[in-house]
């Protein structure tokens, strides 16, 4: 009796699934709250940028998000379904031709930002 490794995988993997997570795609902006240890005790870091990246599937999906914090390019990649962040909510909705969003890195001010799409 032959067993099925992929099923089993699968089946261990939807455990650790978030099922509150909004459908966000690259170039939209993303507000979230992360969960960091000081010490003895948790406190929620707020964190909002560009998703400039997802990839992955599953419990193995990431995203990378960036910000300019005092003129310093910020990215941080997070996987999607990490117990670190508490909350993820979308601000805008962005208009984008490509899948990865690497040239904001070589870009300042205005020229950094993503064009917005109307939400509704």
């Amino acid at each position: 009796m032959a067993i099925d490794k992929g099923a089993a995988i699968q089946e261990i993997d939807e455990k650790y699934l978030k099922s509150d997570i909004p459908d966000f795609e690259v170039g939209d902006t993303v507000k979230m709250k992360i969960k960091v240890q000081e010490a003895d005790k948790m406190r929620m870091h707020p964190f909002e940028g560009t998703v400039i990246r997802k990839t992955g599937r599953g419990v193995k999906a990431t995203f990378t998000v960036r910000k300019i914090s005092f003129g310093e390019g910020v990215e941080r990649i997070f996987p999607i379904h990490s117990p670190v962040i508490d909350t993820l909510k979308i601000v805008s909705k962005g208009v984008v031709k490509r899948a990865k969003l690497y040239y904001l890195r070589d870009r300042v001010g205005k020229a950094a930002r993503v064009k917005r799409r109307q939400m509704q």
